[in-house]
């Protein structure tokens, strides 16, 4: 190193980078853990610097951090919140378990920088320790979980303006197409009519229902063990500490934090981050499966369903000019397939928690937060590129539906179920429209065959029976 400072810990001295923010102890995570290259999210980060700062905060309350120290500590965490230390933030996502290895990268970054507002070199933490004073009362049992809830409250509020982006988009294609009816499709064959409008709104409510789950997880993660230490006792904290973190946290993130009804409980189980995996895994079956039919919806041109036009945003082949592909439905699919498999990865490293701690930890926050920040910044896109810009093809809507067996099912209380299935097969055999089979048989008058299987009569089938 061309300039550096030493540091040492209980397993000897270390150089480090004179310019950098951390530590010995985020350098050897950074050697130990060269995994992924992925840095810490950036939610994650802020809601540690948000923990830092309402510890500091309860511990100057209570007397443990005074005058300039407090000061100087305060100072820096709220730095650390505004996004000026994030290149300083080395560990990788996958690291030694619990988190500690990313308690101390905040630590380290925190303590000195608040030894430079003090006017000491860096690496001084007699003056300000990483350990003694930035973690004064605290733990990476009480702290990671903590950041985590609120890492992942933060990804989920902004995942929510997204989705109701994306829903508005629907709904506003629901009204767009409510006045094209087309068959329905049960089992991928022709069944009763719906209306193209029908089905965008049906889009729209499954995505909504989702969404109505969020209340229940956001509640669960304002439940946090801030306070509780290593194991939930709150050992080594000052009289008063977890209520008072907690208060603090409250107010300068917005949350109504509360500390967690069982202590102990709140430290082993990791239940409210694993349902927002679960809320989020949701939404994502329902996203793939929309992005299913989009697709299918559109195919062809000449050989597929073409009912409607998807925007075309890019060139689909390079070997076949003018193809245009579902991209932007294809994208989505894939992303919706990894939020699946976090689902997973989550749910495995909440269930690996043993007896007072859960250390798989740093696992289970990256999953819910990196799945919940691929939809929120890919909704908006496929709302304004993709689902704004879709068109209907109402000839070829009318031409499937006109041609459909299914629409017999509506001459049954007229004729009955044996005589309509018989002039189903045999409209079918002679390649007519039951319709024109049934006028030219007699069975039917044109007026009544109007009046049973018109678009007016179309239409008002395809509302749903009160």
């Amino acid at each position: 190193m061309a300039k550096a400072r030493k540091e040492r810990d209980s397993l000897g001295e270390r150089e480090i980078p004179f310019e950098a923010y951390y530590g010995v102890n985020s350098l050897r995570a950074q050697e130990n853990f060269p995994v992924s290259g992925l840095r810490i999210p950036r939610h994650l980060i802020r809601a540690y610097g948000l923990v830092k700062l309402a510890s500091a905060q309860a511990n100057q309350e209570l007397g443990g951090l005074k005058g300039p120290q407090a000061k100087a500590i305060l100072r820096a965490a709220q730095e650390l919140i505004d996004g000026k230390f994030d290149g300083d933030v080395i560990v990788d996502v996958f690291q030694a378990g619990a988190g500690t290895s990313t308690n101390m990268n905040i630590n380290e970054i925190i303590a000195n920088r608040a030894l430079e507002f003090l006017k000491e070199p860096k690496g001084t933490y007699s003056v300000i320790s990483p350990n003694d004073h930035v973690n004064m009362g605290q733990s990476t049992n009480d702290t990671y979980p903590t950041a985590m809830n609120l890492a992942i409250l933060l990804a989920l509020k902004e995942l929510e303006g997204s989705v109701r982006t994306f829903v508005q988009s629907l709904r506003r294609k629901e009204k767009e197409f409510a006045g094209i009816p087309k068959s329905g499709r049960t089992h991928l064959k022709d069944a009763m009519p719906v209306t193209l409008g029908e089905e965008f709104g049906a889009y729209a409510s499954a995505v909504e229902r989702v969404l109505e789950g969020l209340p229940r997880v956001v509640v669960g993660l304002e439940e946090i063990p801030l306070g509780g230490n290593a194991v939930g006792t709150g050992i080594n904290t000052r009289r008063g500490y977890r209520t008072s973190a907690v208060r603090h946290l409250a107010r300068v993130s917005g949350f109504k934090f509360r500390p967690s009804r069982d202590p102990f409980e709140g430290m082993q189980s990791r239940w409210a981050a694993l349902s927002a995996s679960a809320l989020l895994r949701s939404l994502a079956v329902e996203l793939s499966r929309i992005s299913n039919d989009l697709r299918l919806l559109s195919s062809g041109p000449a050989t597929g369903l073409d009912e409607i036009r998807l925007p075309e945003v890019q060139a689909g082949s390079s070997i076949m000019p003018a193809k245009v592909n579902p991209s932007l439905a294809e994208c989505l699919n894939q992303i919706c397939f990894h939020v699946i498999g976090s689902d997973t990865a989550a749910t495995l490293a909440s269930e690996a928690g043993q007896l007072e701690i859960n250390v798989m930890m740093p696992v289970l926050c990256f999953e819910v937060v990196f799945s919940a920040g691929l939809l929120a910044r890919f909704l908006p896109v496929v709302a304004s590129k993709g689902i704004d810009g879709i068109t209907a093809n109402p000839e070829k809507c009318d031409a499937y539906l006109l041609a459909s067996s299914s629409l017999a099912t509506i001459l049954t209380p007229k004729l009955g179920y044996l005589k309509v299935a018989e002039a189903i097969k045999k409209s079918a055999a002679r390649g007519e429209s039951v319709k024109n089979y049934l006028v030219r048989e007699k069975l039917l008058t044109q007026e009544e065959a109007e009046t049973l299987l018109g678009r007016k009569a179309l239409l008002a089938i395809t509302r749903p029976v009160g």
